[in-house]
């Protein structure tokens, strides 16, 4: 009897045909598929949520066939590797989160990128002028690369919690991979977002852009390297990814980028250059890079326990502290007779802002930095920071940050000075959610930083290489920069996989992509969930916005239809998110399980953003 994954394939095949074929019927067959994208899924048995349909798939049947939470996740996140390698796959890196029933512990994995032994301070700045080179130039180049730690991130997850071997968990992938998907309208407007930069370099041009162009909707588009990549890896362990000829040939790539000698610049305003310069990454790099094992960071709102991710992610921090700083408001007492909330949405705002002016001035990595994790998550401090927040107006942005050496949480408190350094995080990256029938609960968050990372294919291999130290603050100028770049180092990510418990059992886990607007997703969506009153489903849907200490809030469109005129006496100056007719626009790809009575399991996806996600449940409610 074939697998589930092989199901979804088979009928994708021929839905593909049918659409590239222009057949009569086509859509109306992909309506009557019973393993479509759904965006809420309840049921028993173990539940998953991702972006996408057959990651989600790979995730349901290893969890049909006994596997675990960990098994799932790690299958869902090789199959994202292959259907979302402009945000994932074994080029990045990324955070896991499990919560293990066994223990009712929560514990993590930090599996971030770190910068190249052999990098120097310098590496971002142009030598003739002093100052960095321009974001475009750096990002797509083997200068941004840092070392991968996701493949490392599957074998430590798999050693700790696992019930099978990364041979088992692969198969699903590799089977997506040589067999391929449908091309979506998500798929092909990245790829030619990209386009000017991946025709750049050869080896990315062959893969994505056959013909010249980008795949076309409808189409069946197959990665035979990488199929045969993940086939090494299976029969080789991750050895073969960290030692040996691949190793190699990533170096190689770093170090002498596959730049076409022949290429053109488009014409483009701004006008594109990509001078491809060379990286720092070596196999001893690769040989030497280790994932960490450690504490989660927890804060406590409204009698439920929130987990994160610590630094180097400063998710956990950020999240946490503005909880802490919205418990010491009844958010509900603010609500309109005509059942709006403005007054906690400005809240959120402003205690969004006063977050992370803190993470700028504190968060990096631990192995460098003296990060204070436990003042920041204090609810002491949160309470002294609320102090920040005037009930009716809006604080000029950007906001100092407060001072962890002197707090008593009583107002007033002397702010310390604000962090420099510009936020270069971009809005790729993905997330996927699992939980299987012994309760085990899993939120993952992986990445290759920007759309199509450093836009470099390894030759011959078929992923692309991570732009991850473009995350530093290269561009700062100040010396106590947390985030300043350093050899071996990890630079400050905003990823928020976040889980949240009830009683000591699991309630909500959650995470999101989107650069430094991760933070504000999983923050707005919890207090969706939490203070407003709205389920898992619509606390996803909901429109977003995003302060990050700025002047201006960034926000969806429909956000700026549904609250600007009413946030506007606060003093909020609410600005689109982006292009309203492009993936800028959306805020975040988010994922989510929440658990019931008995067992019961409600799996949340996007309705909406990036083509909309896919929630699936073992045993589907009837």
């Amino acid at each position: 009897m074939p697998t589930l994954r092989r199901q979804v394939a088979a009928v994708t095949a021929v839905l593909a045909l049918s659409v590239t074929a222009g057949a009569v019927g086509g859509p109306a067959f992909a309506d009557q598929r019973e393993d479509k994208k759904e965006a809420t899924a309840t049921g028993y048995g173990g539940a998953v949520s991702t972006v996408d349909l057959d990651a989600s798939a790979a995730a349901l049947e290893v969890l049909r066939e006994g596997g675990n939470a960990a098994d799932a996740a790690v299958a869902a996140a090789a199959t994202l590797g292959v259907t979302e390698a402009y945000s994932a796959g074994i080029g990045g890196g990324g955070y896991f989160v499990f919560y293990d029933a066994r223990t009712g512990e929560v514990e993590t994995i930090d599996g971030r990128e770190t910068a190249p032994a052999g990098m120097p301070p310098d590496a971002f700045i142009n030598a003739a002028t002093g100052k960095p080179y321009p974001f475009a130039e750096l990002v797509s180049s083997g200068v941004s690369v840092g070392v991968p730690g996701t493949l490392a991130t599957w074998e430590r997850a798999l050693e700790r919690w696992g019930h099978r071997d990364l041979e088992d968990v692969l198969e699903p992938a590799i089977e997506v991979a040589e067999e391929g998907f449908v091309v979506d309208d998500t798929f092909r407007q990245q790829t030619l977002d990209n386009k000017a930069r991946f025709s750049a370099y050869t080896s990315t041009r062959d893969l994505f852009l056959p013909g010249g162009d980008a795949p076309a909707v409808g189409s069946v588009f197959r990665n035979p390297d990488l199929a045969e990549t993940y086939r090494l890896i299976a029969r080789k362990g991750t050895g073969a990814f960290y030692g040996g000829q691949l190793a190699e040939d990533m170096a190689d790539t770093v170090q002498s980028p596959p730049k076409d000698p022949a290429w053109v610049p488009p014409e483009t305003n701004p006008p594109t250059s990509i001078p491809a310069f060379p990286g720092y990454l070596t196999t001893e790099d690769l040989a030497d890079y280790r994932t960490i094992d450690q504490e989660p960071t927890h804060v406590e709102y409204r009698g439920y326990d929130v987990y994160g991710m610590a630094p180097s992610s400063s998710g956990g921090t950020t999240v946490g502290e503005a909880l802490n700083i919205l418990e010491t408001f009844n958010l509900e007492e603010m609500r309109q007779p005509d059942g709006t909330n403005p007054g906690a949405l400005h809240h959120y705002l402003e205690a969004s802002a006063l977050a992370f002016a803190d993470r700028g001035k504190y968060v990096g990595d631990p192995a460098f930095v003296d990060v204070p994790t436990g003042d920041l998550t204090d609810p002491l401090f949160g309470k002294e920071r609320s102090c920040g927040i005037d009930p009716a107006t809006a604080a000029v942005k950007p906001v100092a940050a407060g001072d962890v050496s002197d707090y008593d949480g009583v107002c007033p408190v002397a702010p310390a000075a604000a962090a420099d350094g510009t936020d270069t995080e971009n809005i790729s990256t993905t997330n996927l959610t699992v939980a299987d029938q012994w309760g085990n609960v899993v939120e993952y968050t992986l990445t290759i930083e920007q759309t199509g990372g450093s836009g470099i294919v390894v030759p011959g291999r078929g992923f692309l290489l991570n732009n991850e130290l473009t995350d530093f603050s290269y561009d700062s100028a100040n010396p106590e920069d947390p985030n300043r770049v350093e050899a071996g180092k990890r630079p400050r990510s905003s990823m928020s996989p976040t889980i949240i418990l009830k009683d000591d059992k699991p309630f909500l886990a959650l995470g999101s992509p989107g650069g430094s607007t991760i933070i504000t997703t999983v923050l707005q969506t919890i207090l969706n969930r939490v203070d407003l009153g709205m389920s898992v489903s619509e606390a996803l849907a909901a429109p977003r916005a995003a302060q990050r200490n700025t002047a201006n809030v960034t926000a969806e469109p429909e956000f700026i239809t549904a609250y600007g005129s009413q946030l506007a006496p606060y003093g909020h100056k609410l600005v689109p998110a982006g292009d309203a007719f492009s993936s800028a626009a959306e805020i975040g790809a988010a994922t989510a399980i929440e658990f019931g009575r008995h067992g019961r399991m409600t799996a949340a996806a996007e309705p909406v953003r990036r083509g909309g996600g896919s929630a699936l449940v073992v045993w589907p409610d009837r």
